[in-house]
């Protein structure tokens, strides 16, 4: 055997290990109950607990529970309060923006009357420059009408001339004389009308 072991078995001659013999002592100094179920120290054990209790129960009562009850309190009015300004403020959103779409509507109305006048005055000052230039255009066409009526006369008798003109000279080729004049130009008339 080793020397520790043989030491353990001078000090506690009857123990096979070292362990047993240490469980042994603390056994031996304590006695074979549990303490708090030990009945001569029960009475004693109940008074304490009672005492403990009765502090606790004091100290809780007077001390803690109360300002406990302080902060929930303080929190309850912090809430209700934060709610009623919660809710303030939706009010004033919503009234904002029905503010904010009434002036939206009026914007647009707005927008359109005075794009219905725009589009009417400029329709006026539209119409008032076709007019302007529809007579522009009438007076333009009824002096080239008469312009075109007298140059067509002017040919007209230039073509008389030049018809009798050219009527004398094939009669005179092919009679070989000159025709009267009157006598040509009455059947120049005649073909004109025809």
């Amino acid at each position: 055997m080793s020397e520790t072991t043989q030491l353990l078995n001078e000090i506690s001659p009857g123990a096979t290990t070292p362990v047993e013999s240490v469980h042994q002592e603390v056994h031996d100094e304590h006695g074979s109950a549990f303490p708090p179920f030990e009945s001569d120290t029960f009475a004693s054990q109940l008074l304490w607990l009672a005492i403990t209790f009765g502090a606790l129960y004091f100290l809780m009562s007077r001390i803690a529970l109360p300002r406990v009850a302080s902060i929930l309190e303080v929190r309850s009015d912090r809430i209700a309060t934060d709610l009623a300004e919660a809710d303030r403020l939706k009010q004033e959103t919503e009234a904002a923006i029905a503010a904010y779409e009434g002036s939206l509507a009026t914007a647009r109305a707005n927008a359109q009357k005075i794009a219905g006048e725009t589009r009417d005055k400029v329709q006026k000052e539209v119409d008032a420059q076709r007019k302007a230039l529809e007579d522009q255009l009438a007076g333009r066409l009824a002096e080239a009408e008469k312009q075109i009526a007298a140059t067509k006369m002017k040919a007209l008798e230039n073509v008389r001339a030049i018809a009798t003109d050219a009527a004398t000279d094939i009669v005179a080729q092919l009679l070989g004389d000159k025709p009267d004049t009157k006598a040509v130009e009455a059947a120049v008339e005649a073909s004109l009308k025809n």
